[in-house]
C-alpha cells in the first residue's frame, strides 16, 4: 500500500489491533485478530500483514501489551517509576533482527506500598502526552478504565506511579456468576436510571464501603426500586463510583486541580465522566485506540531517530 511506513500493534490477553501506518502515524487500513492468550505469534502476525504486501517487504512492526507478557511472543521487560516517556522506546525487545519491537511494560510500588504493573497502557499514557502537550507540563491525573483501570500520575510528562482497581474484571464476574444481577443488561450508558441511582447513593453515603452496597443489586430489585434490566447498571454505577471516590482520595494531595484525563473507550469515558463530574471534578479524554496508535507510532519514530544517530557516529 502506497506510503506504509509501520505496522504498530495493541495485542492484549483476548484481541489484537493491527495498524498500517504512514510516517505520520496516520492509519491507513487495520485488521482485527486472536489474543494473546491462544499464542502461535509468528504465524497470527505473519498471516494478518500478509494482506499488506508493501508491509510484509519494507515496514517495520511495533508491538504494545501482552504479546510482550511471560505468556506472550518474548518477554519485554517492566521498567521501574519514575518512568521518563523517552525510555520507554529505549527499552523495546527487539525480534527478527529488529524487524518488530516490543514495548515494555512498567511497574511501582503503589500508594499502599504494594507492586502494581502494567503492560499495554503504557502505550495509550505515551500517545495522550503526544496529543495533548498540556499533559507534559506541571501534574495530571490519569484514569484508563477497563478491565484493570489504571490510575496515573503524571510529573512533568513523567509516570510517578499508578494504581490498579479490577473494576471491570469484577464487574463482570458479579455480573455473569453471582445472584446479584439476574438480567443480562444491554449496554451501559450514563443516563440509564440504575447507574445514575447507584452514583447518587454512593455520593449520599460516601464512607459507605462497597462491599456494604452489593446486594442493593439484588434487593433494589427485590422491592421494586429497579426495574428489570436495571441491575447491572446498578452494579456497574456502585463499582465506578467506588473506584474514583477511592482513587481521588488516594492522589488527592498529588493533584493540583479537581480534573482528571480519561483514556479509553467511549462507552466507558462517558460512564467515568459521569462518576467523576459527581465528584466536582473536570474531565478530559482521548480515545484509547487513538492514544494507542500515537504512542505506538511515536516509539517508533523514536527508534527511527536512535538508529540515525547512532550510525552517524
Amino acid at each position: 500500500m502506497a506510503g506504509a511506513s509501520c505496522v504498530v500493534g495493541d495485542w492484549g490477553t483476548s484481541h489484537l489491533r493491527l495498524f498500517l501506518c504512514d510516517e505520520d502515524g496516520t492509519v491507513l487500513d487495520s485488521v482485527t485478530g486472536p489474543g494473546a492468550a491462544q499464542g502461535d505469534f509468528a504465524n497470527v502476525f505473519d498471516s494478518l500483514v500478509a494482506k499488506w504486501p508493501a508491509a510484509q517487504r519494507e515496514s517495520p512492526a511495533v508491538l504494545s501489551g501482552m504479546v510482550g507478557s511471560s505468556i506472550g511472543w518474548v518477554q519485554a521487560p517492566y521498567i521501574a517509576c519514575p518512568v521518563e516517556p523517552a525510555t520507554i522506546a529505549t527499552s523495546c525487545v527487539s525480534l527478527r533482527a529488529g524487524a518488530i519491537q516490543i514495548v515494555p511494560g512498567l511497574s511501582c510500588r503503589n500508594r499502599f506500598d504494594a507492586p502494581d504493573f502494567m503492560r499495554g497502557e503504557e502505550t495509550q499514557i505515551l500517545g495522550a502526552i503526544q496529543l495533548d502537550p498540556a499533559l507534559r507540563r506541571g501534574s495530571h491525573l490519569l484514569c484508563l478504565p477497563g478491565t484493570h483501570t489504571k490510575w496515573v500520575l503524571l510529573q512533568e510528562g513523567a509516570v510517578s506511579d499508578f494504581l490498579t482497581a479490577p473494576t471491570g474484571e469484577l464487574f463482570n464476574l458479579l455480573r455473569d456468576h453471582s445472584v446479584l444481577v439476574r438480567e443480562r443488561a444491554e449496554a451501559i450508558c450514563s443516563a440509564a436510571p440504575g447507574f445514575e441511582l447507584a452514583l447518587s447513593q454512593v455520593e449520599h453515603f460516601s464512607l459507605a464501603q462497597v462491599l456494604h452496597r452489593l446486594f442493593e443489586c439484588r434487593s433494589r430489585t427485590l422491592d421494586g426500586q429497579l426495574a428489570p434490566g436495571e441491575s447491572a447498571a446498578f452494579l456497574s454505577g456502585l463499582l465506578i463510583a467506588s473506584d474514583i471516590a477511592g482513587a481521588l482520595d488516594v492522589f488527592a494531595r498529588s493533584m493540583p486541580s479537581r480534573a482528571v484525563h480519561v483514556i479509553g473507550a467511549p462507552q466507558l469515558i462517558e460512564l467515568y465522566a459521569a462518576g467523576l463530574d459527581r465528584q466536582h471534578c473536570h474531565t478530559s479524554s482521548t480515545d484509547g485506540v487513538v492514544a494507542a496508535v500515537a504512542g505506538l507510532t511515536h516509539v517508533r519514530q523514536q527508534l527511527i531517530r536512535r538508529s540515525v544517530t547512532t550510525n552517524a557516529n
